[in-house]
């Protein structure tokens, strides 16, 4: 039977503003990616999804950003790559503090925005995300953009990688993602995230923006908490995975693909 997992970008809320539909999403992704206090989220909307995301069985994650609230953490910023590690590694911690008081621990790590993106671009980059998870905890699982230098980084300092694949996420010819700011960069009608992942699973591929087809590895199926009805897209594409016979469950340690 095929699997995989379901991860959604959650806990990005903070202070009197709310972003995205976590309790809803969280009924239904497998692996939450939790924000960790700079590009979103607040100490106080941490344990609370935290706790939402553990009573739900939920797999929890660190998802660390630039320190950008203005820019939501999707704008590029240069830093060196000791700031980036130092950056990733606090923000790691903070996370794992939090978990720890709600009996919790950590399951993997994902960069967020534009840290991504330039981590799975630029292995310098990569590398000091990946040493700053391996640093803190070498047994957390590392998730990168399928076919990206972060999941090199990440398996050459002997982490465990997952190779994720964006079912809301327009593609371009290359494997990276369409850039936010172009016309249809962000899919959020439920039909076509629902086929685009079932292709994703059955095929090992995507199509991209010009028509092409890109071969990926997709261990986890990323769903944005901030994409519009992100919770109604979250419960259809949960149901029309297993609807096609998908087991969708968090990536067990030890069982993911590298």
């Amino acid at each position: 039977m095929r699997r995989v997992d379901l991860n959604a970008d959650v806990g990005e809320s903070f202070g009197p503003y709310t972003i995205g539909h976590d309790g809803v999403i969280l009924r239904y992704v497998t692996s939450a990616n939790i924000a960790c206090g700079l590009h979103g989220g607040d100490p106080s909307v941490m344990r609370r999804t935290v706790r939402l995301a553990a009573a739900g069985g939920v797999a929890v994650g660190a998802h660390p950003g630039f320190a950008d609230l203005q820019g939501f953490g999707r704008r590029p910023m240069h830093l060196s790559a000791q700031e980036v590690e130092d950056l990733v590694a606090y923000q790691i911690g903070a996370l794992a503090g939090i978990a720890a008081a709600e009996g919790a621990r950590l399951h993997h790590v994902k960069p967020h925005g534009a840290l991504y993106n330039m981590a799975a671009a630029d292995r310098g980059l990569a590398d000091a995300v990946a040493h700053a998870v391996a640093a803190v905890d070498p047994t957390l699982i590392l998730f990168g953009l399928s076919g990206s230098c972060l999941l090199e980084a990440g398996e050459v300092v002997g982490l465990r990688t997952a190779a994720e694949v964006f079912a809301d996420r327009s593609y371009a010819s290359d494997g990276s993602l369409v850039p936010r700011d172009e016309p249809g960069a962000v899919v959020d009608d439920p039909r076509t995230v629902v086929e685009r992942a079932l292709q994703v699973v059955r095929a090992g591929t995507v199509t991209a923006s010009d028509g092409g087809t890109i071969a990926v590895r997709g261990d986890t199926l990323c769903l944005h908490g901030d994409t519009p009805g992100a919770g109604a897209l979250a419960a259809r594409l949960r149901q029309g995975l297993e609807d096609a016979g998908v087991r969708v469950r968090p990536i067990a340690m030890g069982e993911e693909g590298r």
